[in-house]
């Protein structure tokens, strides 16, 4: 391992942070049609229609909608459509209206997600049961209650 080498661990655990951006889409721009990018790049102007790539950055001008699917995306703007992402890190101004899924979720305090959240599956799942029997005897989630904790045993802070 040589003295200059990158690894992950120096940018936090997010690939490319410390990455020049590449493509920049400015504030006057509006594009409508599906964009394909490699590398880093940052919109600042509104695209209408879906974004894939590795690494994005959506400033607090920049607006998409349509569905976007990259590595890694930082946003500070607005969403309307469902997200993808290995990483996704939502800022205090973002305003993301749809389905995220993603490997890793950052949400800052702030930030607006209106839509449902979904964990990636990074791995493919075995559904065939491994004790048959134990399943037959599993309570449907339908009949699970939940009791609420007595104030009286409440943590307080």
């Amino acid at each position: 391992m040589g003295i200059f080498t990158k690894n992950e661990s120096s940018a936090g655990g997010i690939k490319g942070l410390n990455d020049p951006i590449s493509s920049i889409l400015s504030e006057e721009m509006q594009i409508t049609g599906e964009i394909r990018f490699s590398g880093k790049t940052r919109i600042d102007g509104k695209i209408d229609g879906n974004v894939f790539g590795e690494y994005l950055v959506l400033s607090e001008a920049g607006t998409i909608i349509g569905d976007v699917k990259v590595e890694t995306i930082i946003c500070h703007g607005a969403i309307t459509g469902n997200v993808e992402a290995k990483t996704f890190i939502a800022q205090a101004t973002s305003v993301i209206h749809g389905t995220v899924t993603a490997g890793n979720l950052t949400v800052e305090s702030g930030a607006s997600l209106n839509g449902e959240i979904k964990a990636a599956d990074n791995k493919k799942k075995d559904n065939s049961p491994k004790n048959p029997k134990k399943t037959a005897t599993q309570t449907p989630l339908e009949t699970i209650q939940a009791t609420p904790m007595p104030s009286s045993a409440r943590k307080t802070q």
